[in-house]
């Protein structure tokens, strides 16, 4: 399975000539094909600085992150965004002026991979297995947000990506919506497994999705600790009363909270 991905000592300083803001210094994670990886860690540690070296979107000052071996980010490399790595932000990115089905088949089609019925084909077929049949025709703004959320993970695999990369992507949702599609996520990954490198602050979120949790400190962001999740999957919300569960989420709880208090007493906001 393609998608290792290899994180080696990734450095970022913002404005090095002026006010030399260290958003993160020296990460090094190894993340295997087709593994789910979160990031858990206070505001203003570099998770979303990572993510954006990752997509292509931004530069590193120091390090490299590679991609099955294929350097993707590096000080001297000119960022390069591609659709072997598919964001899904947190304020999402649909078209609203076109249909549901437009934005799950445009990717392929824009990229000379399929045609556009081919797409459309593909596409429907997507959204039936993973039960969003009957919303194709409809436009963004006459969806819930948890539909909207859903139609954009679609869409992001539909592009048959290497990696995904989630940021946030269910923060501005309700209790209930954002349990519905914490679980449409895992019911996909488990349909087709992908390379997830996902960040929360959300600890029973990050525990809930994950193979592994990195755990990063405050500014300047550095790994403070990786926990490997060893529950089975399937999963479904009935194991957040789990023994272990319990036992993973003290640990990471007592993990973050001094970075937490780190942050809080600095006045660490989420520049980065």
């Amino acid at each position: 399975m393609p998608g290792a991905l290899s994180i080696r000592g990734a450095g970022k300083i913002y404005d090095p000539g002026g006010l030399h803001v260290v958003a993160m210094q020296d990460i090094s994670v190894e993340i295997s094909a087709g593994a789910f990886c979160v990031v858990v860690g206070p505001s203003g540690c570099g998770k979303t600085t990572l993510l954006n070296a990752i997509a292509g979107f931004d530069n590193l000052t120091s390090g490299e992150i590679r991609l099955d071996d294929r350097p993707i980010a590096s000080a001297t490399a000119r960022p390069e965004p591609g659709p072997d790595r598919m964001v899904v932000f947190q304020n999402g990115a649909l078209f609203p002026w076109k249909t549901v089905l437009w934005n799950v088949s445009c990717g392929p089609v824009r990229q000379g991979r399929l045609s556009q019925p081919e797409a459309e084909r593909q596409a429907r077929e997507l959204m039936h297995n993973v039960g969003l049949a009957g919303i194709e025709d409809q436009f963004p703004e006459q969806l819930s947000g948890g539909q909207k959320r859903r139609v954009e993970i679609v869409r992001a695999l539909m592009n048959d990506p290497k990696i995904l990369l989630l940021d946030e992507p269910f923060r501005a949702l309700d209790a209930l919506t954002k349990s519905v599609v914490q679980e449409f996520l895992l019911e996909v990954y488990d349909l087709a497994p992908k390379t997830v490198f996902f960040i929360t602050h959300d600890l029973e979120e990050a525990i809930f999705l994950a193979d592994i949790v990195v755990v990063m400190t405050t500014r300047p962001g550095t790994v403070k600790s990786i926990v490997r999740v060893d529950i089975p999957r399937p999963r479904d919300h009935r194991l957040l009363t789990a023994p272990r569960f319990l036992e993973l989420f003290a640990e990471l709880q007592q993990g973050i909270h001094a970075e937490a208090r780190k942050a809080f007493e600095a006045g660490e906001r989420e520049l980065a």
